[in-house]
């Protein structure tokens, strides 16, 4: 942005202080101007018409100084050279129109190089004005005859330095401080754009993190309904069955219903609870929330043996074997560990056929946790050619549970078996970094 920017012109309000402050310097230059006159500053001052020009000269265009920096500047030199080579008896309000003319194009040209090369110009020709008179006078004895001219330090001489050093602060300021403008101005604005970059880039963030709000809430609905539901569904078509024939079974079968639908809507209360409790927390991002929300729920690596007997009840005989040194593991990575362990077995209802089997195998390693878990995959007679069957149905599911594993730096991987049936193999660190 520093290369581009370019300063705006003044509004409404900033055209109304310029013309206040040249109609200032215009009633300051008129009573100055006769002031000098009463004074006798000049022997033979220039006369009255000459005087209003110039007074005009160095006045009028500074109600214009912002908006044509350069064209003030040129227009106030020339009425202020006038005024000085004329005789014209008024020093102050010239020099100080003078000084703001300079500074104003340094502070609000917009082409830098113009700006740059048109002071320089105007400060050269002023010092060779000096540098003129100087001469003139040092070579003219009627001039100044009270000053001596003799030797280095005469009184001639330290005039003349005073004179040049005079005006090498009064033309060195208002560059200076007209640059200094332009730079204070140009920071300004891009702090500006940055804050408003800051905002949009909140705003984007805010926006993120709903939908990642919103997959999460997707992932768990997902995660709980489809679980419980399809243990419903078997069930319930397994009483249907026997509804004649076998009460006992019957009954059985539908008390597994109930237990389901009352782990489904407790697991539905307890999620709702944490996105309320959740809901309330502002600053945190999209993965750290995301983890702390995960993170408390209750269930667990402690609670696999309890998913693996509903999974038993459902009708689909599963094993389940622990292998390694059990280790406590962090909330966050238990809560994986069964979602993706809930997630397979579901899927291996649903999509692997009434003669399925599955096994679930927890390892623990040395910085790491696997879950496998491994389905017969009959897919009901289906041919594996046509679809996929077992865990590898692709899906909702799937995706759900890559980015669980990913939320926690785990791999996970989908395969068909070479025996046949379907593998889910994930590992996670046991003490994950959070990605968000």
């Amino acid at each position: 942005m520093t290369g581009a920017f370019v300063r705006p012109r003044p509004g409404p309000r900033g055209l109304r202080i310029d013309v206040l402050a040249a109609a200032l310097v215009a009633l300051g230059a008129t009573v100055t101007t006769l002031l000098y006159a009463r004074v006798g500053f000049y022997d033979d001052p220039a006369p009255v018409w000459l005087c209003a020009i110039v007074i005009a000269g160095i006045s009028v265009p500074l109600a214009l100084r912002r908006r044509f920096p350069e064209a003030v500047a040129v227009i106030v030199s020339v009425a202020f050279f006038v005024g000085q080579h004329f005789e014209v008896p008024e020093l102050l309000f010239s020099n100080i129109s003078l000084f703001i003319a300079i500074f104003t194009v340094g502070a609000w040209g917009r082409n830098r190089r113009v700006a740059t090369y048109l002071r320089i110009a105007i400060i050269v020709g002023m010092f060779l004005w000096v540098a003129i008179n100087l001469i003139v006078t040092v070579s003219d004895p009627t001039l100044m005859p009270g000053f001596s001219r003799a030797g280095i330090f005469s009184q001639f001489a330290s005039y003349a330095l005073i004179n040049v050093i005079t005006n090498i602060l009064y033309f060195g300021g208002a560059y200076y401080f007209g640059n200094t403008s332009y730079s204070a101005a140009r920071q300004r604005a891009e702090l500006e754009a940055r804050t408003v970059e800051l905002a949009a880039e909140r705003e984007r963030t805010a926006a993120q993190a709903v939908a990642l709000d919103r997959v999460r809430i997707a992932r768990e609905l997902h995660d709980v309904v489809a679980h419980h539901v399809s243990v419903m569904g078997v069930q319930a078509g397994a009483a249907r069955r026997v509804l004649g024939s076998d009460p006992a079974q019957t009954s059985a079968s539908l008390e597994t219903v109930e237990q389901s639908a009352r782990a489904a809507v407790d697991e539905l209360h307890k999620l709702l609870g944490t996105l309320r409790d959740s809901g309330s927390t502002d600053g945190a991002d999209a993965g750290g929330s995301d983890a702390a929300r995960t993170s408390s729920s209750t269930r667990g690596i402690e609670q696999l043996d309890e998913l693996v007997n509903e999974s038993i009840d459902a009708g689909l005989p599963v094993t389940l074997s622990i292998v390694g040194q059990t280790r406590r593991v962090t909330g966050l990575v238990g809560f994986t560990i069964y979602r993706l362990a809930q997630e397979a077995l579901t899927n291996t209802r649903k999509h692997g056929g009434e003669r399925a089997s599955a096994d679930v195998r927890l390892r623990y390693l040395t910085d790491e946790i696997e879950l496998e878990v491994t389905d017969t995959g009959l897919g009901g007679g289906r041919s594996t050619a046509s679809a996929p069957s077992g865990l590898g149905q692709q899906g909702l599911g799937q995706q759900g549970m890559r980015e669980r594993v990913a939320a926690v730096g785990g791999e996970i991987e989908f395969g068909s078996r070479a025996g046949g049936g379907y593998l889910v193999r994930a590992r996670v660190p046991i003490a994950p970094e959070v990605r968000s």
